[in-house]
């Protein structure tokens, strides 16, 4: 009899991430715990990814704390998604940094780190994977699942086994956008399986209708785990739904482990309230299928925010020509893959190309990809475009891992954090290394929060309770974005771009 497939749950990360634009608060996350951790999950996504961002800039929350109160509440393991090098922000960092904030997420409860790169370059996951082993870390290294003329099968069962190679303990194939096909994914986990003997997990989400599809053909295929979401934090833009994927899974060879069903259903009622009170942050394109995902190939969450800052930049009308440049951007660029921050670079320079002109507006993300400051393209970058960003940015190109060249940075955190008569611990040291203007905002308010230290032991579980009102709504757009802003003549011109992650 075949081993039965175990979930994940993503409901406390990715759940509100792909459809609440990460604005679920720890109060609204404490009721949760106990309940989700009932139910035996192979792991509880929960940090990483927006959520540290988010969570700093909109909910006001130091994010080791948030860490500390959701890891006291449970046994199961716990996950969070690392962006390698840029930890979970948007450029590159210094060894030193990378290397304490992944020692103090593990210090702090953190058992799974997802790491990946938006390039997939593994020069940019060596310093996080290394570190996670070190730290009595599980190091998840994941695959970025892309199409285009460049990724291929054999070229992701190729990077699984080299991150198995570096250590990885298990193996996760992350397709951010929903697009992979059911029979693609089934040839990418029996190749792994073929030439790998650690654990390989399939995430996906249900954007374009493809992603339970491709569950029910990696679970014959073999895949060990599979992420799942309850809903309404489940579907759309998020990943498929528990219960849907348990009944596409009935008289099949292949069983998914034993779920109390009966506590799902209630965890799904429990979420209803939560998902009301974000409802400001919620988006009905982003809990229906969208097709269009597949015609552009881009992420679902992706489309939903671009169409809305077309409008508010009156370019509506050009939704057609935007979309079909940033395949062009994408090619020109090397073929990257499209997930945060490479999915903000690629959105935005397609908007300037089509506004301005090709390159007209070279945003600097581009332009630092083009040079190699991001780290090694899937293609090479077409030379053309790299003279242009060489000539523009005033810098040469690299071959070399960036982060060679950053010099380490902690103790000069440590003393900027003096300056500022803020903590200078390492938690916060590496917060302010990403981000610290919010940091700062954060520790200007009425009650700043105390430094932290990682705990000792796990605090006891509290009886759960109902869920906490939201947060007090913040003014501005709706989601987590990235803005970019430049002055052309006497006109200025902003571009904001949805996380995708």
């Amino acid at each position: 009899m075949s081993k039965p497939v175990t979930f994940n749950n993503t409901v406390l990360r990715d759940g509100h991430q792909s459809l609440a634009a990460t604005r679920m608060a720890t109060e609204q996350m404490l009721p949760l715990l106990e309940p989700l951790d009932s139910l035996g999950y192979a792991a509880l996504e929960t940090w990483g990814g927006a959520t540290i961002d988010s969570g700093l800039r909109f909910l006001k929350e130091f994010p080791f704390k948030r860490l500390d109160a959701i890891r006291a509440k449970t046994k199961t393991p716990h996950m969070m998604l690392l962006r390698g090098q840029n930890i979970v922000a948007y450029d590159q960092n210094p060894d030193d940094v990378v290397t304490a904030f992944v020692q103090k997420s593990i210090a702090h409860g953190m058992n799974i780190l997802r790491i990946f790169d938006a390039l997939n370059d593994t020069r940019n996951m060596q310093t996080a994977i290394a570190a996670t082993k070190k730290a009595g870390g599980h190091a998840q290294g994941t695959i970025c699942y892309t199409k285009s003329p460049v990724h291929t099968i054999e070229g992701f069962v190729k990077m699984g086994a080299e991150l198995a190679a570096m250590g990885c303990d298990s193996i996760c194939i992350k397709d951010m956008a929903g697009l992979i096909p059911p029979y693609i994914a089934s040839a990418i986990i029996k190749g792994l399986k073929a030439q790998i003997k650690i654990p390989v997990i399939l995430h996906t989400h249900e954007t374009a209708g493809l992603g339970s599809a491709a569950y029910l053909a990696a679970i014959e295929a073999g895949v060990d785990t599979i992420d799942v979401g309850i809903r309404p934090f489940a579907d759309g833009t998020a990943q498929p739904d528990h219960l849907r994927m348990t009944a596409l899974l009935e008289n099949a060879p292949r069983k998914a482990a034993d779920y109390d069903l009966k506590k799902v259903r209630e965890i799904s009622e429990a979420l209803k309230p939560v998902y009301a009170q974000l409802s400001k942050f919620t988006r009905h394109a982003n809990e229906v299928v969208d097709t269009d995902a597949i015609t552009y190939e881009v992420p679902g969450g992706m489309l939903s925010n671009f169409r809305s800052q077309l409008t508010e930049m009156k370019m509506e009308d050009r939704f057609d020509e935007v979309f079909a440049e940033i395949p062009y951007v994408r090619e020109k660029l090397g073929w990257i893959p499209l997930v945060t921050p490479t999915s903000q670079i690629v959105g935005t320079q397609a908007v300037m190309n089509v506004k301005f002109g090709r390159w007209k507006n070279f945003i600097p993300g581009a332009m630092n990809i083009a040079l190699g400051y991001f780290g090694r393209t899937p293609a090479p970058v077409d030379p053309e475009i790299q003279k242009l960003a060489a000539a523009t940015a005033k810098k040469d190109p690299i071959t070399c891992r960036p982060a060679d060249l950053i010099k380490p940075r902690m103790e000069t955190l440590r003393a900027e954090l003096a300056q500022n008569k803020l903590p200078t611990d390492d938690e916060h040291c590496v917060i302010y290394a990403m981000f610290p203007q919010q940091l700062k905002e954060l520790y200007a308010q009425p009650a700043p929060a105390a430094p932290v230290a990682a705990p000792t032991a796990p605090a006891p579980a509290a009886k759960a309770s109902a869920p906490a009102p939201a947060p007090a709504a913040e003014s501005g757009t709706a989601g987590n974005v990235l803005k970019y802003a430049m002055t052309i003549g006497d006109r200025r011109v902003e571009a904001t771009v949805e996380e995708i992650s």
